[in-house]
């Protein structure tokens, strides 16, 4: 007998990681995992931003832990591991959403800025997804999810110009079929949301260039809102999608069609 749709959406009892957790997208995706059921593990850079999402989700009954991690550093990505095998038992969901960019035209790039982007958007997302994959093959269960992004996918002749960050997506994308190829057969599935333009702290600068071209060209003819991401990032966490492995899904308004 099928499952009911709510039994195939329902995270009750699962356990998520969620990267870069504190603000914007990463928060948004963590609050619809806990809406789902989830207990929640954040993490982030930056302890004022961590301990107020934190509180936040606690005063709304979600059952939720922070700890401070900057996933370029494995020592600090297996303690998050540790502490939420510690807190919760097990992981069932891995969201890798911490990223930083730079932008410069190629010939200015300076080197260690690549190398930084590189170290956190995508080493990091595979330390991550090697660490708790770890966890998840114990169990022969998981769900591992990446957040790469339009520019891993598309480029344009106006900007913007972040070749470090466009090619850390780009792998990410590749990264999530590999781990997905390589994992798929021992219970853990690897897929990848790809947005668009969302307001975030990462993303305004550059919004604030390309908004108008945005409403004026986009299929959807507007910015993505906030919640329009919690639905790809339940899905993907959830048994909904449990024969869906290795792949993006775009969430951009059609501006990639």
């Amino acid at each position: 007998m099928a499952k009911h749709i709510k039994d195939l959406f329902d995270l009750t009892g699962k356990t998520a990681i969620v990267t870069g957790g504190s603000r914007g997208i990463g928060a948004e995706m963590a609050e619809g995992l806990a809406e789902a059921g989830a207990n929640l593990m954040l993490c982030a850079r930056r302890a004022e931003w961590l301990d107020e999402t934190v509180s936040g989700f606690q005063a709304k009954n979600y059952n939720v832990e922070g700890k401070l991690c900057d996933v370029s550093k494995p020592e600090e990505i297996q303690a998050v591991v540790d502490e939420t095998i510690g807190k919760f038992g097990a992981i069932d969901v891995l969201i890798n959403n911490a990223g930083i960019s730079w932008g410069a035209m190629p010939e200015e790039m300076p080197l260690e800025r690549w190398q930084q982007v590189l170290d956190v958007n995508l080493t990091g997302c595979f330390l991550f997804a090697q660490a708790a994959g770890r966890e998840m093959l114990k169990r022969k269960s998981g769900s591992i999810i990446n957040i790469a992004s339009i520019s891993g996918i598309t480029s344009s002749a106006n900007g913007p110009f972040y070749a470090g960050y466009a090619a850390s997506k780009a792998g990410l994308i590749g990264l999530t079929r590999e781990l997905a190829a390589s994992w798929g057969r021992k219970g853990i599935r690897v897929n990848a949301i790809a947005p668009g333009f969302f307001h975030s702290r990462l993303a305004d600068s550059v919004i604030d260039i390309y908004e108008r071209s945005i409403q004026e060209n986009n299929v959807i003819p507007r910015i993505g809102e906030e919640g329009e991401l919690k639905g790809a990032a339940v899905f993907l966490a959830s048994d909904a999608s449990s024969y869906i492995t290795g792949q993006t899904i775009v969430v951009d308004g059609g501006m990639t069609v």
